[in-house]
């Protein structure tokens, strides 16, 4: 099965991607950037996931298929910002899954996950390794599936599907509440 996940800068934060070769990421501060992506996302995958920021759920969810499925990423722990009343501690996460069923090998979950952000990863929006995993499991991936990481960003996807397609036949993944 061919899976993809898509973490691009966030619509309106092109700002903080101006280093070289990150300028390029700017495009995604335009609301077609990110039609053109969910279109290939979904010509191109069995099964793709998405994230975004909740401030941009309501321009991004319609540019999706109706069959597009939110997930909550919630982290118990945030950075507050000055002047700001509410912190933003979650973020959707838009998801068609390549398998949908446990009884085809896809593994049991939730649609949501809390975990705390990652700190001085040398890259902004840096996706810690439980959140990954959890966004195998929303895709229904199961070892030997394809998954492109569409923004590799520290590699940490690769990383977790590298670990898991590696994990012998009788050990079994359990999700631990924290």
């Amino acid at each position: 099965m061919r899976l993809a996940y898509a973490d691009p800068p966030y619509l309106g934060c092109g700002h903080m991607y101006t280093d070289t070769p990150q300028a390029a990421l700017r495009t995604y501060d335009n609301p077609d950037a990110w039609a053109d992506l969910i279109q290939r996302l979904d010509t191109e995958y069995d099964g793709w996931a998405l994230s975004m920021t909740s401030g941009n759920l309501h321009d991004i969810l319609p540019l999706a298929p109706r069959e597009v499925r939110i997930a909550a990423w919630v982290k118990p722990f945030a950075a507050f910002k000055p002047n700001v009343r509410i912190a933003y501690t979650w973020e959707p996460v838009l998801f068609k899954p390549g398998r949908d069923r446990s009884k085809e090998g896809a593994p049991v979950g939730r649609d949501h996950h809390a975990a705390n952000i990652t700190m001085r990863k040398g890259l902004t929006g840096a996706k810690p390794r439980t959140f990954c995993g959890w966004v195998l499991d929303l895709l229904g991936w199961v070892p030997g599936d394809e998954l492109d990481d569409i923004f590799p960003g520290t590699g940490v996807m690769a990383d977790v599907v590298e670990a898991r397609s590696s994990m012998t036949d009788d050990f079994e993944l359990v999700a631990l509440d924290i």
